[in-house]
């Protein structure tokens, strides 16, 4: 067959029901054993990828909430990004809020004044073509009848 190599193994997929799934979650909490020192032992296979965490999220055996993760480097542990970013809230933070705030505000007066000067422009063009009034004339008494 064509672009197929004799010498890679095809892996037989492995299919877990819920109540042997279950099992394996459970040995897992309770040997103190590694995942894939469990995953080792009920599938003969060294790489277990992830799925004894997945189930324990599907079967409600740990909260799925991203906030909750903790990474541990070397004895210490590192906050997720969340609540880093509830850490930074500070007069620094603050200032750099209210200076983008400030840009964003900058850029919509420049956007209207441009609108402006485009229609402004845009009248005098259609009365000077045209021979018609357009603007208001200011100062002007009630139209006489």
């Amino acid at each position: 067959m064509l672009g197929l190599r004799k010498d890679l193994e095809v892996k037989e997929v492995i299919y877990f029901d819920e109540s042997e799934k279950r099992q394996i979650i459970e040995d897992y909490l309770q040997s103190g054993l590694t995942k894939q020192a469990i995953w080792e032992k009920y599938t003969g296979r060294s790489e277990e990828h992830g799925s004894i965490l997945r189930w324990m999220r599907e079967l409600g055996y740990c909260p799925e909430s991203k906030e909750r993760k903790i990474t541990f480097i070397e004895g210490k542990y590192v906050m997720s990004k969340h609540k880093k970013r509830d850490l930074e809230i500070g007069p620094d933070f603050e200032n750099l809020r209210l200076q983008r705030r400030i840009l964003e505000l900058e850029k919509q007066l420049h956007e209207s004044e441009m609108k402006s000067i485009a229609y402004e422009t845009m009248i005098e063009i259609a009365e000077r073509e045209l021979n018609i009034s357009i603007k208001k004339k200011f100062n002007t008494g009630p139209s006489k009848k």
